[in-house]
């Protein structure tokens, strides 16, 4: 079908599913549908992950905006008026998701700076079902100074906390082609902090495409954001991560860190409390 590449074919093949990712696959084009403009213009956030060109780090970035701040200006191109995070020609991932609504949408491609931020022209364009989502009824813009940027090498006991409580993150992954942000959700508790350096994470049922972990399958490069929906502080975390099975069929995501970056008050956003996602399962203990 020419829509996976062979990591996402081991895992698929691994997981016995196939035939029903081809069928799931068919909803993956290059064209940005009148719908998904339309959505696109209502969001005031957009997650953009790929490769840094300079070390070769994977990170998935947030970037905010009024609504319309994100739009589409043809067929198969994405504008941003927002700074762009990534070099020219570099392959990314984004991910808009609308907490309101439960639903999200996905555009890979190629970055190209423009005189108002950057445009990015598609390579795959699609959505998927609001499993796993948390409902947030509502948000406010506020106005909020960025906190200094902090570096780290291992998580303290702020950054752990702030993992464990997290019912949301944004995953980046890449492969030879290209590169994709996905969204990771669950109730508190349910990503690990197994050290200072190593975080894990259920890999829960999905849509059988296995695009991120294909890609890690391919390479393991990865880039993860977490989110305060209140305060808008931000951590980043790039590293590398694996995919564990068990005997029974279920997976785990073993993430190692490399560097962190923690932004307190890092985005203008303020969004309600979540309403869990019933698919939600609970965390094992």
């Amino acid at each position: 079908m020419g829509v996976y590449h062979a990591g996402s074919r081991a895992v698929q093949d691994q997981a016995g599913v196939r035939v029903r990712a081809d069928h799931v696959g068919r909803s993956l084009g290059q064209d940005i549908k009148p719908i998904a403009a339309a959505f696109l213009e209502l969001q005031p956030l957009l997650i953009v992950g790929g490769p840094d060109p300079g070390t070769g780090s994977v990170w998935a970035h947030a970037v905010t905006g009024t609504p319309g701040f994100v739009r589409a200006t043809g067929p198969r191109r994405i504008s941003v008026d927002a700074a762009h995070v990534f070099a020219r020609g570099t392959t990314v991932g984004t991910i808009a998701l609308d907490p309101r609504t439960r639903r999200r949408m996905r555009l890979n491609g190629r970055l190209t700076p423009t005189a108002t931020g950057f445009a990015v022209d598609a390579d795959q364009v699609f959505s998927n079902c609001p499993k796993y989502i948390q409902r947030r009824e509502s948000y406010e813009a506020v106005d909020r100074t960025p906190g200094t940027p902090r570096r780290l090498t291992e998580l303290g006991a702020e950054e752990a906390e702030f993992i464990r409580a997290a019912d949301t993150f944004f995953l980046a992954t890449v492969h030879g082609a290209g590169a994709d942000a996905s969204h990771r959700g669950g109730n508190p508790g349910f990503v690990r902090v197994a050290s200072p350096r190593e975080l894990t994470w259920p890999d829960y049922s999905g849509n059988a495409m296995f695009l991120s972990l294909g890609n890690l399958y391919a390479d393991p490069r990865a880039g993860l954001l977490f989110l305060d929906w209140e305060t808008g502080s931000t951590l980043q975390l790039t590293g590398e991560a694996r995919t564990e099975s068990a005997e029974d069929g279920t997976r785990t995501v073993r993430f190692t860190l490399t560097e962190a970056l923690w932004t307190p008050d890092a985005l203008p956003l303020r969004w309600s409390a979540p309403e869990y996602s019933p698919a939600n399962p609970e965390p094992a203990r």
